[in-house]
């Protein structure tokens, strides 16, 4: 009977170490998602900063209209901000994923989101090489 009591002790303690590592892993993925935005917003306000300093101090003229065609980090920072968010609710759905299969103890790991931020990554990683290199022809 007292072997029976420590082999379900021990299960529960390492049920609750996996749901700890779980938690940590989501927090870290919630860290990354608010980073992103951040990142986004500070891309979006830093255009209009720049578009406003080239208004007074360097040509006199207005700011560029939105979505004109030289208003990309604007979008950039927009669709930063997205991403970050959206990573967010992806955390969380793998999160309350892996909670079940934890407690289920059917635990597969799983690529979906690992994959969806490598893909966001990249595109972002493209998008800055074409906008350096539009930036230098200017």
């Amino acid at each position: 009977m007292k072997e029976i009591t420590e082999d379900s002790q021990a299960a529960k303690s390492r049920r609750t170490r996996d749901h700890l590592a779980n938690e940590r892993t989501f927090l870290a993925w919630i860290r990354t998602s608010i980073g992103i935005m951040a990142f986004g917003f500070v891309v979006e306000k830093f255009s209009l900063f720049i578009r406003h300093f080239n208004f007074f101090f360097a040509k006199g003229l207005p700011p560029a209209a939105p979505h004109s065609s030289t208003d990309y980090p604007s979008i950039f920072g927009i669709a930063l901000v997205i991403m970050g968010g959206s990573m967010g609710v992806l955390a969380f759905v793998r999160y309350r994923k892996v909670e079940k299969e934890i407690n289920e103890e059917s635990y597969q790991p799983s690529l979906l989101l690992d994959i969806l931020i490598t893909m966001g990554i990249i595109t972002i990683g493209i998008f800055l090489v074409f906008y350096m290199l539009h930036a230098l022809k200017n």
